[in-house]
């Protein structure tokens, strides 16, 4: 009986004894001290600085190409009928080439009435001319009155007067056999022709148009403001979607605004516009260069679109090679090549993520590549 009791005692000591080598495991400290597992980086990205530059400073303004001058070629003989149209549309041309022939049978046979009247005028001219003199020699003599005297001397005026009608007269025929050949003005190409062979036109009618010199300008349209800040001589790029751009300046600027959209045109010469594919009425965006201004700038790839405003990610801090990113809000200004002008948002000090901004979120952790 007394053995039993003394082998449960052992037996209850020896579970005590257990549970406080138990308890005194916990209490005692770790042999090795647990670290916080780091944050995976969301991406590896090169760091950049915003840079000062010089960005130009564009006006941009809407327009169309049109001709510097438009001659309008039209008949100056009525009555006619048109023989021969030497030129099409589109056709080049020199000054005083023979754009178009009218009949000229029955103004050669005014030109030849007139020069019968013109001979028989001087030939009446040269007889009252010799009787005048006859009458001036005998008029001493008593022989003729004055009156008789006085009449011959008339008749000489009357005479040498109509002389100098007929003379008119034929210098008009000649005029109208030369209006039958319709001649270009000046050097250009035609852009419009209304002439038709066999038809009878009258005088003043339009039978050619033709761009001068085949020369175009762009006329550009802007504001009162942005009128104010131009003026003759400035260099201008006008784009032409599709066709491309060249290059012209400033030549004048409209006198008058309109009086309903209050905007005035501005007009541009483009040498050259003709050999470059350029066309009038084609439509196209002008850029005039105003000068330059220095900007804070960083490149495009550096910036995040979302929701309709632009975003960078800059370093907030960095240990090792990892470092923790806040999305900044910037307001945008003017381009240049790839960069763009921030206005606001940035220093010059700060550290930005280069590329790749739109795969970040604010907040993440980043591995920065060295340069």
């Amino acid at each position: 009986m007394t053995q039993g009791k003394t082998g449960a005692f052992f037996a209850a000591l020896l579970v005590l004894i257990g549970l406080g080598i138990a308890v005194g495991g916990n209490n005692e400290p770790s042999s090795t001290t647990e670290k916080a597992p780091a944050a995976n980086p969301a991406l590896s990205v090169r760091v950049i600085q915003p840079s000062i530059r010089d960005i130009p400073i564009m006006l941009t303004a809407n327009g169309s190409i049109a001709a510097w001058q438009e001659a309008i070629i039209g008949s100056e003989i009525s009555e006619l009928r048109l023989t021969a149209v030497n030129v099409q549309i589109g056709d080049t041309v020199k000054k005083g080439q023979v754009l178009a022939v009218f009949s000229d049978e029955s103004v050669l046979a005014d030109v030849a009435q007139s020069r019968a009247v013109l001979a028989e005028a001087e030939a009446n001219l040269a007889d009252a001319r010799l009787n005048a003199e006859r009458a001036k020699k005998v008029s001493a003599s008593g022989a003729l009155s004055i009156q008789q005297v006085n009449q011959y001397l008339t008749g000489e005026k009357t005479a040498s007067a109509k002389v100098q009608l007929a003379k008119a007269q034929l210098d008009s025929q000649l005029l109208r056999l030369k209006y039958t050949r319709v001649l270009a003005t000046d050097d250009g190409v035609i852009s419009s022709r209304s002439a038709t062979l066999g038809a009878v036109t009258a005088k003043g009618q339009e039978l050619f148009r033709m761009i001068r010199q085949n020369r175009l300008e762009w006329r550009g349209e802007v504001t009162a403001a942005e009128m104010a800040q131009l003026k003759p001589g400035i260099a201008v790029t006008v784009d032409i979607p599709n066709v491309g751009s060249i290059n012209g300046s400033l030549r004048s600027l409209a006198p008058t605004l309109d009086v309903q959209s209050r905007n005035g045109l501005v007009y541009v010469d483009l040498p050259g516009a003709a050999l470059a594919g350029m066309r009038a009425g084609m439509f196209g965006q002008g850029k005039f260069a105003l000068g330059s201004r220095p900007g804070l700038t960083v490149p495009q790839d550096a910036l995040s679109l979302r929701e309709g405003f632009s975003y960078v990610f800059r370093l907030a801090g960095q240990t090792g090679d990892r470092a923790k990113v806040n999305q900044v809000k910037v307001q945008l200004g003017r381009r240049i090549d790839d960069n763009l002008e921030v206005i606001s948002g940035l220093n010059q000090e700060d550290r930005l993520v280069a590329a790749g901004a739109s795969f970040l979120a604010d907040g993440d952790t980043v591995r920065v590549v060295p340069q």
